[in-house]
C-alpha cells in the first residue's frame, strides 16, 4: 500500500512538473507573435483583428508578458499606445524569431514540390523599385502558391537583416564584407552625376576633380548602396566623400532627386533613377562618367537555402544571362 502511494505522489509530481513546463513554454511563442503584431500597428484592436483574437485575450498576452519579466514594453499615452525603449529592443528580437519559426515552416512545405510556402526577400531602394519588381512578377507566375515578402532598406540594413535570419535573400548595390554572408554579382548598373536643368555644370564639357570637391552635392544616408559605391568611385581618384560640400542628406533615392530637381546641387545616382527626369528635361547628366557597378545577392553561408530561394535566383539569372548588363537605358554622353 506505501508503495502504491509512493509511486502515486511521484506520478502526481511528475504530472504537475510538467504542466508547469508546458505553461512556460506554451505562452512564448504566441506572445511573441501578438507582441510584434501590436508593436508594428502601435494598436491593441487592430493587431487583435489582423491576428482573429479577442481584444481582450491581445491586451492578456502583452500584459502577462510585461507581468512575467518585469518589463514595460508599451507606453500608453491617451487613447495610443508606443513602444518603450525595451520594446524597441524586443522587436527587432521577437521578428527573428518569428521568421526563424516561418523557416522551419518552409523547410517542411516546400518538400510539397513548391506549392506552398514563403520566400523572405529585402532589397536596397534602386534594386527594390526598378530591377528586382519583374524578376518577382517571373517567380509569381511561376510558383503561384509561394508568397512573397519584400522589405526595403539600405545596403546596411539588407545586409543585417540576411545576417540575422529575418530575410533569405538580400539584394544590394555594391559589395559588404562580412564573414557570415556570401556575396554573388546578379547585375550591373551605371551611376551618374546629375544637376538641375539650370545648374552651370549642365553646360560644361569636361569637369574637374577641383570642381567635384566646389560644388554643392546632395546625398544619401550613410549605409545606402548608391552612396557606398560613390565613395568608392571618389576614393579611387583621391578624394575623400567629407571633401565635398554635402548641403543634404535624404533617405531616398526619390528625395533626392527632387531636391537636384530643385536646384540644390549635384548627386550620383542610377541611371535608371535618373532617367524620367532626364527625359522630362528636369535634370542634366554631367560629363563625368562614373564605373559601373555590380548588385550583388546575399545568403547567410551557414543557413539552408530553400527550394523556393533557389528557384527565384534560377530566374535573375536566366534574365541575366548574356553579361549582365545594364538594367537601364544608356543616358551617357
Amino acid at each position: 500500500m506505501s508503495c502504491h502511494l509512493t509511486q502515486a505522489k511521484v506520478s502526481v509530481r511528475y504530472s504537475l512538473h510538467l504542466i508547469s513546463i508546458e505553461m512556460e513554454i506554451a505562452m512564448t511563442l504566441e506572445q511573441v507573435r501578438i507582441f510584434v503584431a501590436v508593436a508594428e500597428r502601435q494598436h491593441v484592436t487592430q493587431a487583435a483583428r489582423a491576428l482573429n483574437l479577442a481584444q481582450s485575450a491581445t491586451s492578456h498576452a502583452i500584459g502577462a508578458l510585461e507581468t512575467r519579466h518585469d518589463t514595460k514594453l508599451f507606453n500608453r499615452v491617451g487613447r495610443g499606445i508606443e513602444l518603450t525603449d525595451a520594446g524597441h529592443l524586443f522587436l527587432a528580437s521577437a521578428k527573428s524569431i518569428l521568421a526563424r519559426v516561418e523557416a522551419a515552416e518552409l523547410t517542411l512545405n516546400e518538400f510539397g514540390g513548391l506549392k506552398r510556402g514563403m520566400l523572405v526577400v529585402q532589397a536596397s531602394q534602386t534594386i527594390a523599385s526598378y530591377w528586382l519588381p519583374r524578376h518577382l512578377v517571373a517567380f509569381r507566375q511561376a510558383y503561384p502558391k509561394i508568397e512573397i515578402r519584400l522589405a526595403i532598406g539600405n545596403t546596411a540594413q539588407v545586409a543585417a537583416a540576411v545576417e540575422n535570419g529575418t530575410a533569405e535573400l538580400g539584394f544590394i548595390e555594391g559589395v559588404v564584407e562580412n564573414e557570415h554572408l556570401a556575396s554573388t554579382p546578379v547585375a550591373r548598373d551605371q551611376l551618374v552625376v546629375v544637376v538641375g536643368p539650370d545648374h552651370p555644370w549642365g553646360r560644361r564639357d569636361q569637369l574637374t576633380l577641383g570642381d567635384l570637391m566646389d560644388g554643392d552635392w546632395v546625398m544619401r544616408e550613410p549605409g545606402s548602396g548608391t552612396r557606398l559605391a560613390f565613395e568608392d568611385d571618389l576614393s579611387q581618384l583621391g578624394i575623400e566623400i567629407e571633401s565635398l560640400r554635402i548641403q543634404l542628406e535624404l533617405p531616398s533615392n526619390e528625395a533626392v532627386r527632387a531636391a537636384v530637381e530643385a536646384g540644390l546641387g549635384a548627386t550620383a545616382i542610377s541611371a535608371s533613377v535618373a532617367a524620367p527626369s532626364l527625359e522630362a528635361g528636369l535634370l542634366q547628366q554631367v560629363a563625368f562618367r562614373l564605373p559601373e557597378r555590380e548588385f550583388h545577392v546575399l545568403q547567410h553561408r551557414e543557413r539552408y537555402r530553400s527550394r523556393a530561394a533557389t528557384a527565384l535566383l534560377n530566374i535573375t539569372a536566366r534574365s541575366s544571362s548574356g553579361g549582365r548588363r545594364n538594367m537601364q537605358p544608356d543616358l551617357t554622353h
